[in-house]
């Protein structure tokens, strides 16, 4: 049981010798460290599995759910959290409390790792100033792109200045591309700035695992243009412009069956604007690169992404991406050489894009070859232990 009486999710015992992760004793806060299945949460948990191996301590604490989406990392210590209106699958911790200090004052950590500016994030971040302990803040999500997919864009003076104070009270930034940290060198906080990218399961996401079968099996002729879309089925992911897209390729004559890779709470939104899609729910594994390398173009018009996981994946398993033209996007693929970069919110941008591949094959292979190329070079140990250095270099015990 947790010290408020939730259920704890205990680590199995590792039995790795000592690693370059010895001696640290690291507590993560989380927003949603299981509750929702996505790209930060994945990361964090290969994190926690990373530093175990290694030879630290982990000791995680998050809101947990009834229903959580995968099996933790780590130990997983439940803080108590009240469901988001609206978007109950992402719950919402407003405060340590006592004993919640009191488990991790015993647990007496070397760091603490913050992972969200949330209420549970700068909660915890007052605390580590209180005990003297480092803080080290990863950067996962654009909050400030989220607010006017809300209807909240009169929030986003209010929402900067709290990202600026929680990143700032930090004593060192982990953000995800050059791009993100250069914001940050900009506001005088170069010194404590460091990249912590992401990896790729290059087994997983494969040009070999393309499967005719399962291709026709969903109605797709052999030469027919797979459009895709894959992640979480949520409005701040640029649903409504992939749909616009569409339907402007529709209208030039183009006869499209988008398949679309997930789950979300906008589910319904996306069926009823594209009623004759492929949708195959939520994938992992396996069964995930197979639908990603049986596709022929990934479409992601997401401004949201700090990191773009997805784009990542689809380069690995070697489609040609057309992206929103953003920092994530650009720090990953080159404009028409792995990818083609549009204008983020122009559905016309993608949809001439999407012909453009259409129309040239060749075109189409190249770009998918050389970005399964370029995605060699994103590695998990060795991006993994970038964020041990980082522990290192603010440890207060050197």
């Amino acid at each position: 049981m947790t010290p408020d009486g939730g259920p704890i999710v205990e680590a199995t015992p590792s039995a790795a010798s000592a690693g370059i992760a010895e001696g640290l004793r690291i507590a993560l806060f989380s927003g949603n460290y299981n509750c929702v299945r996505d790209g930060a949460n994945k990361a964090l948990n290969k994190l926690v599995a990373f530093l175990i191996e290694e030879g630290a301590a982990v000791r995680v604490y998050s809101p947990t759910s009834p229903k959580p989406a995968f099996e933790p990392s780590g130990d997983l210590i439940s803080v108590p959290s009240f469901p988001l209106p609206g978007r109950s699958e992402y719950r919402v911790a407003p405060r340590l409390t006592r004993k919640i200090k009191e488990d991790v004052r015993r647990f007496d950590p070397t760091h603490f790792h913050l992972s969200a500016p949330d209420f549970l994030g700068t909660s915890a971040q007052n605390f580590a100033k209180s005990l003297g302990v480092p803080i080290v803040a990863s950067l996962h999500t654009r909050f400030e792109a989220y607010l006017e997919y809300y209807n909240l864009s009169l929030l986003s003076g209010w929402m900067q200045r709290r990202l600026d104070r929680f990143y700032g009270g930090s004593d060192y930034i982990l953000t995800p591309n050059e791009a993100l940290a250069d914001g940050f060198r900009a506001k005088g906080m170069g010194s404590k700035v460091g990249i912590w990218g992401r990896g790729v399961n290059r087994n997983i996401f494969n040009p070999a695992r393309r499967d005719m079968v399962w291709r026709r099996g969903r109605g797709y002729g052999d030469e027919e243009p797979v459009v895709l879309f894959f992640g979480r089925l949520v409005a701040e992911k640029g649903l409504d412009v992939f749909a616009d897209m569409i339907h402007l390729l529709e209208g030039r004559g183009r006869k499209l069956r988008p398949l679309v890779v997930g789950e979300g709470p906008a589910y319904a939104m996306i069926k009823s604007r594209l009623p004759t899609a492929c949708f195959t729910g939520h994938l992992e594994g396996p069964d995930l690169g197979r639908a990603v390398a049986s596709a022929d173009i990934l479409v992601n018009p997401s401004v949201t992404e700090a990191f773009g996981n997805v784009n990542l994946e689809a380069m690995a398993s070697g489609l040609a991406v057309v992206s929103a033209d953003v920092d994530s996007a650009r720090a990953l693929a080159t404009h028409e050489n792995e990818a083609l970069l549009v204008s983020p919110k122009d559905p016309e941008a993608y949809a001439d894009a999407v012909e453009l591949l259409i129309e040239h094959p060749d075109m189409r292979r190249q770009f998918g070859e050389r970005a399964r190329a370029a995605s060699a070079d994103y590695v998990w140990p060795k991006i993994l232990a970038s964020v041990v250095a980082a522990y290192r270099l603010t440890d207060r015990r050197n």
